[in-house]
């Protein structure tokens, strides 16, 4: 009972902005303007299908190169002491203390026409190369952006493998790559897991990073629902197409726990 009570505020907390958000963002998706029930909303968000699955595209683009680039990097910091562990792990948390908006404003004056990189390459007769509004500028925004939120999951997981069961494969004949294959690599599957959800996530559903790195054919899902609640265009639509997004976001991260549980402890020596 005691227990229970404990949890009462976060329950509260969980209710007002969590749960009654969901709902008022239901409900305005299933009503129109005057407040009568309708699927119309609904039916129109599958006309932005291509949008969808562009926004899923990049999403997963992105996090297939944050875990190739973060991997190395949590393994590697795992493996030093504990107080260089302190100093790496801080330097790749550091730009997190950095604003989100003032992050990706970097990279716009690094890659546009008149940026820091085509300057230099103007110097040597190069360019301009066109490294901004292209889907690739976009995935990058992205990638530098959350890639802290592979390596940290990743880290956690790597850091607490048991060193004997390495030294066990080793024993057994297991070379370098065998050991990471069927040893490091089975049982850091949870990390890569909350690694890719993490990622996965906020990078379907941005909008700030393909306004300003990405061009009139990049936009994304979240750049339709911010268009339609500002300015107050449409929102009962653009509820609508949150909804779908929410929706999607359960569905993966579901489907990540699912595979998660599947795969958690499994390593074959």
């Amino acid at each position: 009972m005691r227990t229970k009570a404990l949890a009462a505020p976060y329950i509260v907390w969980m209710v007002i902005f969590t749960v009654v958000p969901l709902a008022m963002v239901a409900y305005f998706a299933f009503t129109t303007n005057s407040g009568e029930f309708t699927f119309t909303n609904l039916t129109r968000a599958a006309e932005y299908m291509p949008v969808l699955l562009r926004s899923v595209w990049y999403a997963l683009a992105a996090c297939a190169i944050c875990l190739v680039i973060g991997y190395p990097v949590a393994y590697v910091i795992a493996q030093t002491t504990a107080r260089t562990q302190r100093v790496l792990y801080l330097l790749v948390t550091l730009p997190m203390c950095m604003s989100f908006l003032l992050r990706t404003l970097a990279w716009v004056a690094l890659l546009r026409d008149t940026g820091i990189i085509n300057t230099f390459l103007g110097n040597f007769g190069i360019g301009p190369l066109p490294l901004i509004r292209n889907a690739g500028s976009v995935i990058l925004g992205m990638v530098y952006n959350y890639l802290p939120y592979m390596i940290m999951p990743l880290y956690t997981v790597i850091v607490k493998l048991d060193p004997r069961l390495i030294e066990a494969a080793q024993d057994l004949g297991c070379d370098n790559l065998q050991v990471f294959r069927r040893v490091i690599l089975p049982l850091s599957v949870p990390g890569i897991v909350s690694g890719i959800t993490m990622v996965f996530v906020p990078a379907v559903s941005t909008f700030y990073i393909s306004q300003k790195l990405g061009g009139t054919n990049n936009t994304m899902i979240g750049d339709v629902i911010e268009l339609q609640f500002k300015g107050s265009l449409n929102r009962n639509f653009g509820a609508a197409m949150s909804l779908v997004l929410m929706l999607l976001v359960f569905v993966s991260i579901w489907l990540m726990n699912r595979f998660t549980d599947d795969e958690e402890g499994v390593a074959t020596i």
